[in-house]
């Protein structure tokens, strides 16, 4: 078993550091970094799946908190929405987490991959969705809306992970409104919470490696600082084109997952 830093090669270090700056930077502009990062950490020797899973979150979160503090400074993103979602998806993400250890992901991924096919559809049919901010509702529908898709998505996110970020940008362009680059705004606020929901299991059950973890958030924060400055200074035409592009990455991996895990 991995007991940290002091076991790994310099070419594992290497590839650590590389995934984790590169995961930062999608994490920060769209979100979806997990796709990069979690691949990376189960290439070490001697991880195990779950250990690979909570660190991955150790790593995320100091990403994240970068980037939310990059777009509050530069956007000042409506804490109002943002705070009672980030408040539920904590909740979401922990009862998410516990619910991993017993069940299989499998079991959602063929939903998650229709759900994933037809977000891309609708945002490339649909190129002026999320230029602007224009709000669908007002009230207590709109923090409605904001809770339910705050605990949703947390929930997925402590269960599975992956497209977190593209998921709580989506669904805030179009079920709320907002511009891409304001839901990213937002995003960050709300997957800093869910990650640190899953943590709150993860710690206590030991499945962490802290030191290859705070490796991993170093260099997540400085992916995520540069991210957040290019998605600021790009806008919503940037963000939506990377949004794309990670949306199908998404497609192509877990759909090849569904395949290998029930075809093959």
């Amino acid at each position: 078993m991995v007991s940290g830093l002091e076991n790994l090669g310099l070419g594992t270090i290497l590839l650590i550091v590389a995934a984790g700056f590169a995961a930062g930077w999608v994490d920060a502009v769209v979100g979806g970094g997990g796709l990069l990062q979690l691949p990376a950490l189960l290439l070490v020797p001697g991880m195990s799946p779950l250990q690979a899973l909570a660190t991955n979150k150790l790593g995320s979160i100091f990403g994240t908190s970068v980037s939310a503090v990059t777009y509050y400074r530069r956007t000042h993103p409506d804490l109002r929405t943002a705070l009672p979602m980030a408040s539920v998806a904590l909740l979401g993400a922990f009862g998410g987490a516990m619910l991993a250890a017993s069940l299989p992901s499998a079991v959602f991924k063929p939903i998650i991959v229709a759900a994933l096919i037809a977000v891309a559809v609708f945002t490339a049919l649909r190129p002026t969705v999320g230029t602007l901010t224009v709000l669908r509702h007002t009230g207590r529908r709109h923090y409605g809306t904001a809770l339910g898709i705050g605990v949703a998505i947390g929930f997925y996110d402590g269960l599975i992970g992956p497209g977190t970020g593209s998921f709580l940008v989506i669904a805030m362009v179009t079920m709320l409104g907002y511009s891409f680059l304001g839901a990213s705004a937002k995003a960050k606020i709300v997957n800093l919470a869910t990650n640190a929901g899953a943590l709150l299991f993860f710690v206590p059950h030991g499945a962490l490696l802290w030191g290859v973890g705070l490796l991993l958030g170093a260099a997540n924060m400085a992916g995520g600082y540069v991210g957040s400055r290019m998605a600021i200074n790009g806008g919503s035409s940037f963000i939506r084109a990377v949004f794309l592009g990670v949306v199908g990455i998404l497609i192509v991996k877990l759909g090849w997952d569904v395949w290998v895990e029930n075809f093959r």
